[in-house]
């Protein structure tokens, strides 16, 4: 075990104190990290800029003893995982932004995690649209999304349904709509908005006017896909 290389758990409020305790960690390892992307605070990133890979590790928080870190692709995290061991962050780290695959990357690091989806999109890149619904999805495992299984359910009814599945699902404060526009999703909203917290139920609105409130999330979509337009979609 590894943690802090040294550090106590008060010193992670310190900025820089995480990227100086991964450099070390590296150096004694006889491996090379990426230069630091920028210096945001308490967080340590590294980005390869040729591939657009970029590992984030965040310190722990009050109480724990764990670093959180992301595996992202130009943008999408692919994967995620918890460790105490930072000679395991590093690892994980320089594996990801040197190349290594998601399997090559966990083989180093085994604390890395990522679901089948992943797996996927990296051996045949998804489309703008599907990667968006999988990221959205994959984030009832991760915290603080993990709190909000309304909110999950309303996206998994949806993406249930093949009709909405071809639209840009869009989130706002959980609740969550639809548009034809993958660039500017803002600009062409389509359909009713799904309300997983209304008053304990699912509330289905447009425009501002409530339509319905209904027990289940796929009684919500199901009035949704009835007020589509026909031959709506795929998202462009």
């Amino acid at each position: 075990m590894n943690f802090g290389a040294g550090l106590g758990e008060d010193d992670w409020d310190e900025d820089g104190a995480l990227r100086a305790a991964l450099g070390r960690t590296a150096e004694g390892l006889g491996l090379a990290l990426p230069e630091a992307d920028g210096k945001r605070g308490r967080l340590a990133e590294y980005v390869d800029a040729r591939s657009g890979r970029r590992v984030t590790v965040c310190p722990p928080d009050e109480g724990q003893r764990t670093f959180q870190v992301d595996l992202r692709d130009n943008g999408t995290r692919l994967a995620c995982g918890w460790t105490a061991d930072l000679t395991e962050v590093v690892r994980a780290t320089t594996a990801w932004t040197g190349g290594a695959g998601l399997e090559e990357t966990r083989a180093y690091a085994p604390f890395v995690r990522f679901r089948p989806w992943a797996l996927a999109h990296e051996r045949e890149p998804f489309g703008v649209v599907e990667l968006t619904w999988q990221v959205k999805l994959d984030r009832v495992h991760v915290p603080p999304y993990d709190r909000h299984p309304r909110a999950h359910a309303v996206l998994a009814a949806a993406y249930a349904q093949p009709v909405l599945r071809r639209l840009m699902p869009v989130n706002s404060h959980f609740n969550l709509w639809f548009s034809t526009s993958v660039e500017e999703f803002w600009k062409a909203p389509v359909g009713y908005v799904v309300c997983p917290y209304d008053e304990g139920l699912y509330g289905v609105w447009n425009e501002g006017e409530l339509v319905a409130r209904t027990e289940t999330p796929e009684e919500a979509v199901a009035l949704v896909v009835a007020a589509l337009p026909e031959g709506i979609g795929p998202a462009s």
